[in-house]
């Protein structure tokens, strides 16, 4: 490179200036800051360089570099210990005792590869030992990790056998006492499986007349035990209705409660809790029967100086009939003839018990409101002429207008489909409950109506897990597929309950399941997609959704 060039710089857009610099060229060795060198091309690399020439230091009248800094001046020294010894051997004229010598042979000399070949023998003795007892506890461990699980899995086995056994008892005694209305659903459904059974036995043996035969005498069969299960059903209503009165009564003499700050419940006891509790007393002492009869008379007393305390035309009637039952009971009336006289008056006493003016308490807990005019609010007229509120109407996702009520739609069950969609119910309440938890203001989990979820465990799902093919729906739940996001019937599954714990915890769902799993699963939400978009409170949830997958 020449010690002068010249350089062409831009000024403007279209004007250009030529400089002269000159090439100043270094009078020193640039220090190495560390590098590398090419072997091939044989090419240095650095990693650091300056083109500044450094600063001379200046001189400060000072030597700093001379011969007395650079020269180092050694001095030996003798060192003699404090103590002193001496040894002493015989001579002439001396003799030293050699009773305690000891005499010392010289071994065998040992090179450094024998001692060495020994210490690595030893090494080898050493961590052969070592690696048995490790193996030993290994094996050990994991005899004990195998006993451990195999005592696991036989407890389980045994919780599940009999938990099956458990639940085989309670549907036999279910369908034998029937009580609730899952019930009777449960045994309508077994009358309409028997009745499927029976209809094809007898088409697939029988012809002509005698299968005309056979199939009147299911029938009439069929009416019988139809009939049947109507009666249970009135005495479980009987019953039921008996343990509704005595909670509703018993919720109106609960004293008030609320959480203090320590989070200890307080208990308060109002003049209307008191009230409703004397009232609840006196319906349920009125109710009992087998009572000895003195206890009754003064029960009917107690009865008749309360309703005294207002004067109306009820309690005029429930004195009236006190007198009439005190005076039969007087005469020695069987207890069998004063039933009916004894209705009379508990339902007349909790007629008086369910008004607000003579039970405050009860106006916060009644479902009719006090003022009239707040029945026109709300009341939908259903197919059986009955005008009801809008809460006795079931209302699916995809519904645009009142349908039937919920009594039209368990008789159209009971007399067409009978099915129990008991274990459908189940689900939904645990699904509900498990997405409650997330705490991430799940929506349409509750949306969702118990119609929408049979279509979609029944249609969709097959009835039957998608790991394991289990089909017992009592041991199947429905959770997220992708727990990041909002349950939805698009983002699913139906697995077992153990099955669900150990998908619940899986991060990464590519790479713990196959790819064609994954591929079914997602033909099943598209199939919930295309079925749920006809609903138009899930047009926009279906956009959120699949704005989130673009975006994604």
């Amino acid at each position: 490179m020449p010690d002068v060039i010249t350089v062409r710089v831009c000024k403007d857009s279209d004007s250009f200036q030529d400089v002269v610099v000159k090439i100043e060229r270094p009078t020193y060795r640039k220090p190495f800051l560390g590098g590398f060198k090419n072997r091939k091309t044989g090419v240095e690399f650095h990693n650091a360089g300056s083109q500044t020439i450094p600063k001379k230091r200046p001189d400060k009248g000072i030597e700093l570099f001379c011969r007395e800094t650079q020269t180092v001046f050694e001095k030996n020294k003798p060192q003699q210990t404090r103590n002193t010894t001496s040894t002493q051997m015989t001579k002439i004229g001396l003799y030293v005792s050699n009773m305690t010598d000891k005499l010392i042979s010289p071994g065998k000399y040992l090179t450094a590869e024998e001692y060495h070949k020994r210490r690595l023998e030893a090494v080898i003795v050493i961590q052969t030992y070592f690696r048995r007892w490790h193996a030993r506890n290994v094996v050990q461990n994991l005899m004990e990790e195998k006993r451990l699980r195999l005592a696991w899995e036989a407890q389980e086995d045994l919780r599940r056998k009999k938990e099956k056994e458990e639940k085989l008892r309670r549907e036999h005694e279910r369908r034998l006492n029937p009580k609730t209305k899952e019930d009777f659903e449960l045994l309508y459904q077994a009358l309409e499986l028997w009745k499927q059974e029976e209809t094809e036995r007898i088409n697939r043996t029988l012809t002509g007349a005698e299968r005309k035969a056979a199939l009147c005498g299911l029938l009439e069969h069929e009416v019988q035990m139809i009939a049947s299960i109507g009666r249970h059903k009135l005495n479980a209503d009987e019953e039921n209705q008996q343990k509704a009165i005595l909670r509703f009564l018993d919720k109106c003499a609960q004293p008030k409660r609320w959480k203090a700050y320590d989070g200890k419940i307080t208990e308060m006891d109002t003049q209307y809790t008191l009230r409703a509790r004397e009232l609840f007393e006196i319906y349920r002492s009125i109710s009992m029967n087998d009572i000895p009869r003195n206890e009754r008379i003064d029960v009917l007393l107690t009865l008749k100086s309360t309703v005294k305390e207002h004067e109306c035309k009820l309690t005029q009637e429930i004195v009236e009939l006190v007198d009439r039952e005190v005076d039969l009971m007087s005469r020695e009336v069987k207890e069998c003839n004063l039933e009916g006289l004894r209705k009379r008056i508990c339902t007349l006493f909790l007629q008086y018990i369910k008004t607000p003016k003579f039970n405050p308490e009860v106006a916060r807990i009644l479902k009719v409101p006090p003022d009239p005019l707040k029945l026109y609010k709300n009341v939908n007229c259903c197919h059986c002429g009955n005008y009801l509120p809008s809460s006795e109407f079931p209302v699916p996702a995809n519904s645009r207008t009142i349908g039937r009520c919920h009594l039209c739609c368990k008789l159209s069950n009971e007399a067409q489909q009978r099915e129990a969609f008991l274990k459908y119910r189940l689900i939904l309440e645990n699904l509900r409950k498990s997405e409650s938890d997330y705490q991430d203001d799940a929506q349409i989990v509750f949306l969702v109506q118990l119609q929408d979820l049979h279509y979609m465990i029944e249609t969709i799902w097959g009835c039957q897990s998608a790991v394991s093919a289990y089909s017992d729906l009592c041991d199947l739940v429905m959770v997220r597929w992708d727990k990041w996001h909002e349950w939805s019937p698009w983002n699913t599954i139906l697995l077992t309950k153990d099955e669900a714990d150990e998908h619940l915890k899986l991060c990464n769902l590519q790479t713990a399941y196959e790819a064609a799993f994954i591929h079914r699963i997602k033909r099943k939400h598209i199939w919930a997609k295309k079925y749920f978009a006809q609903f138009p409170a899930m047009t926009s949830f279906l956009h959120r959704s699949d704005n989130q997958a673009n975006v994604n």
